[in-house]
């Protein structure tokens, strides 16, 4: 029987902050050290804490969106440079900050041509766009562009935009 050598260290953990910034308005940037781990703990680690972190952020963000003219996700609208699936995916992108659980509505309605932005959403008070300029749309044309939003507070990490009917 072969027997291997494994050492345990009785040192406690460490953790430190190496480097931390905001890039702008929408994205901060963190990195930590964790040590002394033995050879495989960090993979371990890191994918533990980072599933417990993803499922502990709290955040306001939109979670569908609806327009009586679009039939579905993936058609294009006469008049509007963007596909209607690169539209939500620019909603995705938006950052909002609210104070209030729960859901609410919002909208966007805006006549070509021009370029439609967050700052063109109409939402209640209680909800704040963290960055007025992110694009969501150019109009080419002078057409009529209205989308209902529903926007949503919560806890946990959601991966999309809800995909089923978000356009009737």
């Amino acid at each position: 029987m072969v027997r291997e050598k494994v050492t345990v260290s009785t040192r406690t953990l460490q953790w430190k902050c190496v480097e931390s910034r905001v890039d702008n308005k929408r994205l901060c940037y963190g990195r930590f050290i964790l040590s002394p781990l033995i050879k495989g703990q960090a993979d371990t680690i890191g994918i533990a804490m980072r599933r417990a972190l993803l499922g502990e952020i709290e955040g306001t963000c939109i979670t569908r969106a609806k327009s009586e003219k679009i039939p579905h996700e993936y058609s294009t609208i006469v008049g509007i440079q963007e596909s209607v699936h690169e539209i939500l995916m620019n909603l995705k992108e938006i950052v909002l900050r609210s104070n209030l659980y729960g859901t609410c509505g919002a909208f966007i309605c805006a006549r070509g041509p021009g370029y439609v932005t967050a700052q063109d959403i109409i939402s209640p008070p209680s909800v704040e766009i963290v960055d007025n300029t992110q694009h969501i749309a150019r109009l080419t044309e002078p057409i009529d562009l209205c989308i209902g939003l529903q926007i949503e507070r919560n806890r946990g990490y959601r991966y999309s935009i809800k995909r089923p009917n978000n356009f009737q």
